[in-house]
């Protein structure tokens, strides 16, 4: 498939899900059955939260496992590892501990199924994939998790797969919507070369960049508390960095304001946005400008008709009017 051969092209992969039961693991386990016959390739693979459950421990539905193959070098936790149904070798253990202790990189001597769980912030999953690649891994997939699209970030893999479907609306249009939303938000513009490094290090607070980028910090304590600081908000210019994640009530307040089309918001990537697609969708018509650190390279959608209610959308409607919005390879994986 297109997508397979595009992957080939990058040293690290997220897979993200836009709700539970989208299809996410589903399609981890596709790509790791078509790469796994390549003698050439040595994959690494491990997850974010607890992964391949045969019970979804939120809605009590049946969920796929994840497969691993020969050589696959892969992360879980301790307690997990010991649940393996794999022959495997173990190659180090982690310092630092999870809930579900610490984490073990091995690699698979046999084929079989395993379960799941990673490192608990970026920071730390940065180290597994460098940690698995130094031992051979030329590419390493990460399993996402329901609303932890920020390990999804482009600052930590190469590149992006997004499933959806039905379990995030059974409304054709109202699906298709919020997909192409998202979409949308991983295209957003990056910033010039020259703002890059300068931003690229910060991680607390909000900064003004005047005309000749020089960055003043406002000291603003939280985005929450942008009204209250609103009289400062635009002392040095119309540019503004924000450091975490934006909200609703931001923007809400840019909307407000007379000189909109000057306006520019900085912001990591996109999952750092947490708006309801209407305001955004405002703030934009308005002439509002929202841009990047790190633009997201998505290369391919997946989608997955059924819902964990078992209402089923027509797969092929549901990706021709997928297509329309977004130009990129779309699939359902069991169509395949």
């Amino acid at each position: 498939m297109p997508f397979i051969d595009e992957i080939l092209k990058y040293k690290s992969i997220s897979f993200v899900g836009l709700e539970k039961n989208t299809g996410k693991t589903e399609t981890l386990n596709y790509v790791l059955s078509r790469l796994c016959s390549n003698s050439n390739i040595t994959l690494g693979v491990t997850s974010i939260g607890i992964d391949g459950e045969k019970i979804d421990q939120v809605t009590k539905t049946s969920k796929p496992e994840i497969q691993i193959y020969p050589n696959t070098i892969f992360v879980t936790s301790e307690l997990l590892y010991s649940q393996k149904k794999i022959i495997s070798n173990i190659l180090s253990l982690s310092n630092r501990s999870t809930a579900l202790g610490r984490l073990v990189t091995a690699q698979a001597i046999s084929d079989g199924k395993v379960l799941l769980a990673g490192a608990s912030s970026t920071t730390w999953l940065k180290d597994v994939i460098t940690n698995m690649q130094e031992r051979g891994a030329n590419i390493v997939l990460i399993d996402g998790a329901l609303s932890r699209l920020s390990f999804g970030s482009p600052a930590i893999t190469d590149a992006m797969i997004l499933s959806t479907g039905a379990a995030l609306s059974i409304n054709l249009r109202t699906l298709v919507r919020k997909t192409t939303f998202i979409y949308k938000m991983t295209q957003l513009e990056q910033i010039s070369k020259s703002l890059i490094s300068k931003l690229s290090e910060i991680d607390n607070g909000i900064y003004a960049i005047d005309k000749k980028n020089n960055l003043k910090d406002l000291n603003i304590p939280s985005i929450l508390m942008i009204e209250k600081y609103k009289d400062i908000l635009f002392q040095y210019g119309t540019k503004l960095f924000v450091s975490g994640i934006i909200t609703d009530n931001l923007i809400q307040f840019l909307k407000a304001q007379k000189n909109i089309q000057d306006i520019e918001i900085i912001i990591k990537d996109f999952t750092r946005i947490f708006c309801s697609i209407e305001n955004l969708e405002a703030y934009f018509k308005k002439g509002g400008n929202l841009k990047v650190i790190h633009p997201t390279n998505l290369i391919a959608l997946t989608v997955n008709p059924t819902s964990p209610s078992g209402y089923n959308l027509n797969s092929k409607e549901l990706i021709k009017e997928l297509q329309k919005e977004i130009p990129l390879p779309i699939y359902n994986i069991k169509e395949i």
